[in-house]
């Protein structure tokens, strides 16, 4: 009678032989019975077969849980991962021999026609034809033997090139599908040939699975090799070795990746001590700088708001940066070496590119302006030796590596900054730079800070750097004229000093258009002809647009978009801080006259155009009355000459707006 489930469907089959009361067959009432009894036995079976199936997945997670443990805290060793991975599988799964094989160059593309299965009927025989399969190379193989107490065997190229399992897996690696083998031997595929090992293995079935990483590419093939009750491998050993195989992929892939991200580590550690070595300054310049008598700070007016490093030398720039840390006495009251200052102040200078305008000399003007700002401007009052050291070296480092274009150029190109850095890409790049000089072996100047004042000191060099990002002036503007407004003086509150400091580095780093105006003047030919270059790249190489202010086609707007740069951005901050701190009237007073001059060239300017424009009206309403009395040759006559007369006027006009312009600049 057949044995039936709670739904009716079949289950089994139970047999009653010879009956043994002497009667020689079962009545209709044996029947009625056993049929009862097997309506009890269906439920039985099945109650058991469900409690053998949860027992079996409760094993199955209790594997999984255990295997992605051991995944990963095996990340940092591969051998290790894969060890644990084909012991678990092979306990699981009662197998004789776990294998993996990893595919050199894994994840990159391969020709997937490697194995072509060429059938032809032979009478009642199929033959399968292999081609060639030079392509599929495994980088390394990993072989495990249940009698082995748990070592793992890593079999070389030349075995791997002999090896029955070895090509079974290449089959996998190709085809990307899964293989299961009852009988090696029997097979029509793989049983020709030796199916003996060379270490005296006998494959007798097989289950081989490819393994994936996360983004589904083939990186390996495992497989499991003659189940220990002789039978062959099941669609239950399947799904669990298949469990198996996405967590093999899962550590496998991240394995690697923490040993390529620790190659990569290794490389940028290399990388940055050439960079390191050939960024720093070399001993000569060092010593010389050393060996240099050092100017007083009034003798190169390092204390005036109008001082220009014009007259300077490079080695006068360089020996004025350490005047100031000199009278700002870091050497005595932080301990800086003489000779580490030097070579600190030689390798700033050397890690500024030659850029028109964010080079060298912009930054030590930076620097200037911050000094007299702290000492003629009497601001050192509100901050201490530490800020006051963190901040001069802010401004000499507050350009560093810059390349000539802004931040909107670098998220525009897509650059790596922009991708390592989310926003103020080069203000970061520029604090990341100062960061990579002062661990460059003699170049740190920080080196005798106490470690709380050495946090504090590279806290505040930071902030002062991110504050030259005149996006973050724009956000902290209102801040700061709230409390001013609101009669702050002492500024000592860690919020509001922050604040202060900020300020300070957009006052100086604008400070060129406080300067007298034959200074401003030279100042802002230097930075339009850095924003003119930009302006070229992206007309050029981008096909994009400039803005106004980098298109040297509208270089006769100049002084018009320098008194909206001077409204906009520098008028504010210098009128703030005259108004709180009278010294600092100066940088107002310069910045006020010299809007005056923008703004003179600039209704000059919009003079002239009018004027050439009405010359230009009148010039075509006499051409027109010309054309219309004249013959017909004195009309072509006529036309001729208008046409010559353009073209000078044109040329003229040209030579004029382009004389102007240098005037302007």
């Amino acid at each position: 009678m057949p044995i039936l489930n709670y739904e009716g469907d079949v289950i089994g089959v139970a047999q009653i032989i010879n009956k043994i009361n002497g009667e020689t067959f079962f009545s209709r009432e044996d029947e009625e019975v056993f049929k009862n009894y097997l309506t009890f036995c269906g439920i039985g079976i099945t109650n058991a077969q469900l409690f053998e199936m949860s027992v079996e997945e409760f094993k199955r997670n209790q594997m999984l849980l255990k295997l992605a443990r051991g995944i990963f805290e095996e990340q940092n060793n591969l051998d290790r991962l894969i060890q644990k991975i084909m012991l678990e599988a092979q306990d699981l799964l009662n197998c004789e021999r776990c294998s993996v094989y990893l595919i050199d160059g894994a994840g990159e593309s391969k020709d997937t026609t490697k194995y072509e299965k060429q059938l032809s009927v032979e009478g009642e025989k199929q033959v399968a034809k292999k081609a060639e399969n030079e392509d599929i190379m495994f980088s390394k193989a990993f072989d495990l033997y249940a009698n082995d107490r748990g070592n793992v065997q890593t079999p070389s190229q030349e075995v791997l090139a002999k090896s029955k399992n070895a090509e079974i897996a290449r089959h996998v690696a190709t085809t990307e599908q899964t293989l299961n083998i009852a009988d090696l031997e029997s097979d029509p595929i793989f049983g020709k040939g030796q199916v003996t090992e060379e270490d005296g293995f006998k494959t007798e079935n097989i289950l081989s699975m490819p393994v994936y990483n996360s983004d589904r590419k083939i990186i390996g093939v495992a497989q499991l090799i003659n189940k220990k009750n002789r039978q062959p491998f099941n669609d239950s050993d399947s799904n669990v070795f298949e469990a198996f195989a996405i967590f093999c992929g899962l550590g496998i892939h991240n394995t690697q990746m923490y040993e390529n991200a620790c190659k990569l580590m290794a490389k940028q550690t290399v990388a940055l001590e050439v960079l390191s070595y050939h960024a720093t300054a070399q001993q000569e310049e060092t010593d010389k700088l050393k060996n240099a008598v050092i100017p007083g700070s009034r003798d190169v007016q390092l204390m005036e708001y109008s001082f220009s490093d014009f007259d300077l030398s490079d080695d006068e720039t360089l020996q004025g940066t350490v005047r100031m840390f000199l009278d700002l006495g870091v050497t005595k009251k932080f301990h800086v070496p003489y000779d580490v200052l030097c070579r600190w102040t030689c390798s700033v200078k050397k890690n500024y590119r030659p850029v028109t305008y964010h080079n060298w000399r912009h930054a030590f003007n930076v620097a200037q302006t911050m000094f007299t700002m702290l000492y003629t401007g009497k601001m050192r009052n509100l901050m201490n030796d530490l800020e006051m050291f963190a901040l001069i070296t802010a401004c000499l480092c507050h350009d560093l590596d810059h390349r000539g274009t802004n931040n909107a150029f670098q998220s525009k190109v897509e650059s790596p900054l922009a991708v390592l850095y989310g926003t103020s890409t080069m203000e970061h790049h520029h604090f990341d730079h100062c960061i990579m000089i002062l661990n460059s072996a003699g170049n740190n100047i920080f080196e005798q800070l106490s470690p709380d004042d050495y946090k504090e000191c590279l806290k505040i060099v930071e902030s002062a750097i991110l504050s030259t990002d005149l996006a973050l002036y724009f956000k902290k503007r209102g801040g700061f004229q709230k409390l001013v407004d609101s009669g702050e003086k002492g500024f000592q509150e860690p919020e509001k000093k922050d604040l202060l400091r900020g300020m300070m580095m957009t006052a100086c780093d604008v400070a060129a258009i406080t300067k007298p105006w034959e200074i401003q003047r030279e100042v802002a030919q230097l930075v339009a002809g850095e924003f003119f270059e930009q302006g070229d790249i992206e007309k050029t190489e981008l096909n994009m647009a400039p803005v106004a202010m980098m298109d040297r086609e509208k270089k006769d707007e100049l002084p018009k978009m320098q008194v909206g740069f001077i409204d906009a951005i520098c008028m504010p901050v210098y009128k703030v801080f005259y108004e709180n701190w009278p010294d600092l009237k100066p940088m107002y007073d310069g910045c006020l006259n010299n809007r005056t001059q923008w703004q003179t060239l600039a209704d000059k300017n919009d003079s002239e155009h009018s004027k050439d424009g009405s010359k230009q009206n009148k010039q075509n309403k006499s051409s027109n009355n010309k054309l219309k009395g004249g013959t017909s040759s004195d009309k072509v006559k006529t036309k001729n000459q208008k046409n010559s007369e353009a073209i000078k006027d044109s040329s003229g006009k040209a030579t004029q707006s382009k004389s102007k312009a240098c005037c302007v600049l």
